[in-house]
């Protein structure tokens, strides 16, 4: 199901959206405007997930423990690397 939105832009940014599909790189203003969208709701989503690890570090932070532990794996696979 689709719906119908009603949007005013400022003429030079209408201008450069024709510029984009006049090169051929949207078949339309529809899909142009409809993929711009699509990637905010997916940047917007990644930041969420983003927000969402960096408060459960900060409720939770790594130990003094945990990170040696870390660091020592760390050095470990960069011995085994086959570089």
């Amino acid at each position: 199901m689709t719906i119908q939105l009603a949007l005013r832009i400022p003429e030079e940014l209408a201008t450069e959206l024709d510029g984009l599909v006049s090169a051929g790189r949207f078949a339309s203003r529809t899909e142009a405007v409809r993929n711009a969208i699509a990637d905010l709701v997916e940047r917007e989503g990644r930041r969420a997930v983003g927000d969402a690890i960096v408060a459960g570090y900060r409720r939770f932070p790594e130990t003094a423990e945990e990170q040696a532990t870390a660091e020592q794996n760390l050095r470990r696979l960069i011995i085994e690397e086959p570089w």
